[in-house]
């Protein structure tokens, strides 16, 4: 706003508001009254602050409080995204990138983020028909093998009735023949049969023998395809990011439907996690190798505060502490707005610097907390007492004087010049004030610099200010 436009509102707020009433009385008629025995006007160190005067200066107030400056560590540190806050994306299997989503883009669990299409995949897709169908022929020959036992087991129990028929037989004839009453040409036919017999009967023995060994390696080879099958879904489930159930499951109601892995014809990756697309690394349409980069996203409420101490306050920092991140100096973030947690010393510190890194994970985050913001960490160590405290910008140098301003408590659109502050001990962002204060009360914290200007010099005559930001003395 430049000055003429000052000096129009100053005027018009004057003659609208009632501004500064010129005295009709001359000067002389003033010192005569004076003289004549009227009340001077008393001594007053207070500024009138209106509504209309605090817009216009910007001017705006914190409670004096109770906190432990004395026993507080202050140091700066950064806001940073936890380990887990930040999820890369990359390609699983070679292949052409379509890109779905774009950089700073919101994301949710499950969004698609982009499709690959994909030739490793489709010779994976190959694998999987190959064991499958490799599990189907070795079922067939397993079911198999119980109806060949059992027609061998049959073949073995004929032979067997067999030869112990045609070995009774042969008994009786020897007998016959040792008594005389057989002759040499009637036992050998049968003793020629019971050879054969049991020739055929040590055959069936064998062949059951291979059959059983048969049977193991068809039961081996169909537990191999399974377990072939099973880690190619495996594989398959991996690259998708689908569960291995949901692609066994038929694309459609039909029997003869096919499962969902020989229907998928391009490799879609999804957000496993909520969050937002920090950087796109590969081009639109661009031929990416396995394991390629493709995107980043963050979460930028999982954060925490990073911040560096001097090493020589190790023997008072500990694991556990009570600690707060105070917000940044800004008009547009409240002093108040801490966030608490709970302090973590690190591991390591730095030899050059000599410094300890300090973490603290807020139980809260208040809305200016982002990943990069600068701020400051509060540790309360042990020692000392909570003391009544006021911010440290709300106190300014005027001349060798130290002031502050409190607001009325019965006049809020007035405030009240304290010079020379009865102050303390400070840890860079609170001081301690041992007097003139109580807790509750309220002081200027933007704006103090034009009061003090504004008053430098004139506080005994008291003052206020015009609407426009000008100051005169007296209380008219």
């Amino acid at each position: 706003m430049t000055r003429g436009v000052i000096i129009v509102l100053s005027i018009g707020l004057a003659v609208l508001a009632g501004g500064c009433r010129r005295d009709p009385t001359p000067p002389d008629a003033s010192k005569a009254a004076g003289a004549s025995g009227q009340p001077a006007a008393p001594v007053t160190n207070r500024v009138e602050v209106p509504d209309t005067v605090r817009r216009n200066l910007g001017i705006t107030f914190a409670k004096a409080e109770v906190r432990p400056v004395a026993q507080t560590i202050r140091v700066p540190g950064r806001f940073e995204l936890l380990p887990d806050g930040r999820r890369e994306y990359r390609t699983m299997l070679g292949g052409q990138v379509e890109l779905l989503v774009k950089q700073f883009q919101q994301v949710e669990l499950g969004t698609l983020l982009f499709r690959l299409d994909s030739p490793p995949w489709r010779d994976l897709q190959l694998k999987l028909a190959e064991a499958e169908a490799q599990i189907r022929e070795g079922t067939k020959r397993v079911e198999m093998i119980a109806p060949m036992r059992e027609a061998h087991e049959r073949h073995h129990a004929a032979i067997d009735h067999t030869v112990t028929l045609l070995t009774a037989r042969a008994e009786r004839l020897e007998k016959g023949q040792a008594a005389g009453s057989v002759s040499a040409e009637e036992i050998g036919p049968v003793q020629t049969s019971l050879a054969q017999a049991r020739s055929d009967l040590a055959e069936v023995m064998e062949k059951e023998t291979e059959l059983g060994v048969r049977a193991v390696e068809v039961t081996s080879q169909l537990e191999a395809a399974r377990v072939r099958f099973d880690l190619l879904l495996d594989s398959a489930a991996t690259v998708l990011g689908i569960e291995k159930a949901k692609l066994q499951a038929p694309t459609g109601s039909e029997p003869d439907s096919l499962p969902l892995w020989r229907t998928r014809e391009h490799v879609e990756v999804v957000a496993g996690a909520p969050g937002f697309v920090e950087a796109i690394h590969i081009t639109n349409g661009g031929w990416a190798a396995e394991t390629n980069l493709v995107l980043t996203t963050v979460q930028p409420d999982q954060i925490r505060f990073h911040a560096h101490a001097m090493q020589s306050d190790l023997g008072r920092l500990r694991d556990g502490l009570t600690a707060r991140v105070a917000p940044p100096k800004a008009d547009s973030i409240a002093l108040q707005d801490t966030m608490e947690g709970t302090l973590t010393v690190g591991l390591s510190g730095d030899t050059d610097q000599r410094t300890v890194d300090l973490y603290l994970t807020p139980s809260r985050l208040s809305a200016w907390a982002r990943p990069g913001v600068s701020a400051h960490m509060e540790v309360i160590v042990a020692g000392g007492s909570p003391e009544l405290a006021i911010p440290l910008s709300a106190v300014i140098q005027d001349g060798l004087n130290k002031i502050l301003f409190r607001r009325d408590p019965k006049h809020p659109d007035k405030v009240i010049r304290i010079a020379d502050a009865d102050l303390g001990d400070n840890d860079g962002r609170w001081v301690v004030v041992k007097s003139g204060l109580m807790e509750g009360d309220e002081v200027v914290l933007d704006g103090v610099y034009q009061l003090m200007v504004a008053t430098s010099g004139s506080v005994q005559k008291g003052g206020h200010f015009h609407a426009d930001g000008t100051f005169h003395e007296g209380d008219n």
